[in-house]
């Protein structure tokens, strides 16, 4: 039997702020904005290519603490390229890091080790790991 993690929540102080990064800065897809009440809205967005999404809202969203949540990782095959998409959208992220070295040959140096780390404007952190091919 296959479990899949299909959703993250990931807690924010304003829907709309988070919103825009998400979207429009990190380029994740917007699969619903759903208002149920005034007190209560879930925004769910999904990074490209991926099977698990990340939920935003009010109300209906467990209560964390914005900015509580780090850690999370994407997974890219070009991490050169996606450091630079996202310094072209104005997301501030850190240098390309080497973390650790490789347990074996694989075609480009920064596969497995390779990592860049920024947060979303309440402080949940989030790494890009670069793995362009997989034994």
């Amino acid at each position: 039997m296959n479990w899949t993690l299909e959703v993250v929540i990931v807690p924010v102080s304003d829907v709309d702020r988070a919103k825009a990064f998400y979207a429009d800065q990190l380029g994740f897809a917007v699969d619903h904005d759903t208002v149920i009440s005034e007190d209560a809205r879930i925004v769910q967005l999904t990074p490209p290519g991926s099977g698990c999404s990340i939920v935003i809202g009010t109300g209906v969203v467990p209560e964390m603490p914005p900015g509580s949540l780090k850690g999370l990782q994407l997974v890219v095959p070009d991490l050169k390229r996606a450091h630079a998409e996202l310094v072209e959208r104005g997301v501030q992220v850190s240098d390309i890091q080497v973390v650790g070295q490789n347990p074996r040959q694989v075609p480009d140096p920064l596969d497995n080790v390779g990592f860049v780390f920024f947060a979303d404007p309440d402080g949940n952190t989030w790494g890009v790991q670069q793995i362009s091919s997989r034994a």
